[in-house]
């Protein structure tokens, strides 16, 4: 059951009693039971937005944006274009975005993981999370600075040139743990793991993080079910 006041909504879900400020947009959603990590954790390609950037060439500009509905929110910048190709944010991640966006999730911050596999995808990705938009005029990189200091970038762990590598078990993360000092048990992971299954090598070498698989990208259930997944693991601790 849920009931919204203002902009206070109270969801319980299971027993346990979720609260949160939220904006009208969001207060008719009923959430997962808290608790919430201290840092959500993102992969990029296929698991926030589509395609693959080592497969573009051309560094998008603001000027190759494009417009459209931003899943209800108004209108945005939905889509940018590399060449002939649109980069753009899957809806559950999107969704997932405008919910960190209204606070919906309190204290929780974002982080990237991602081992883009070229210096060109890298200069490509970071260009990309400037233009898109989470809700308007507020962009994917404004959400992911949400709660960091300006001018903070630590959390943002792209690529896979040293120090990083093709191994996020090995270097992302130990990276994100030491330069945030946000312990394992507090993280919880999204990644497509399509070609690597980063999620289980993580859950091998980094012993307390959450994961959750988003194989077709992330949808809204995923993103419900990884919430839940770390409420029970903290349950169980």
């Amino acid at each position: 059951a849920l009931s919204a006041v203002g902009e206070m909504l109270v969801c319980c879900v299971g027993g346990a009693v979720a609260v949160g400020v939220v904006r009208a947009p969001t207060a008719r959603m009923c959430f997962p039971p808290p608790p919430r990590p201290q840092l959500c954790v993102l992969d990029l390609d296929m698991c926030v937005w589509r395609p693959e950037m080592y497969t573009l060439w051309d560094v998008p500009q603001q000027r190759d944006a494009v417009t459209g509905n931003l899943g209800g929110r108004g209108e945005g910048v939905v889509g940018v274009m590399s060449g002939g190709n649109t980069i753009a944010i899957f809806p559950g991640a999107l969704l997932a975005l405008q919910e960190v966006y209204d606070g919906v999730h309190g204290d929780m911050r974002l982080a990237v993981a991602s081992s883009a596999d070229t210096p060109r995808a890298v200069e490509i990705g970071k260009a990309a999370m400037r233009i898109l938009e989470v809700v308007p005029g507020v962009s994917f990189h404004d959400v992911l600075m949400r709660g960091w200091g300006a001018g903070t970038s630590a959390h943002l762990q792209i690529g896979r040139s040293p120090p990083l590598s093709a191994d996020k078990s090995k270097t992302h993360f130990p990276i994100l743990h030491e330069q945030t000092g946000i312990p394992y048990d507090q993280m919880l992971f999204f990644d497509d793991s399509a070609w690597s299954d980063h999620c289980a090598m993580v859950e091998r070498a980094c012993s307390g993080v959450v994961t959750q698989r988003t194989p077709r990208g992330m949808q809204t259930d995923e993103w419900r079910r990884g919430l839940t997944k770390f409420a029970q693991a903290q349950a169980n601790c």
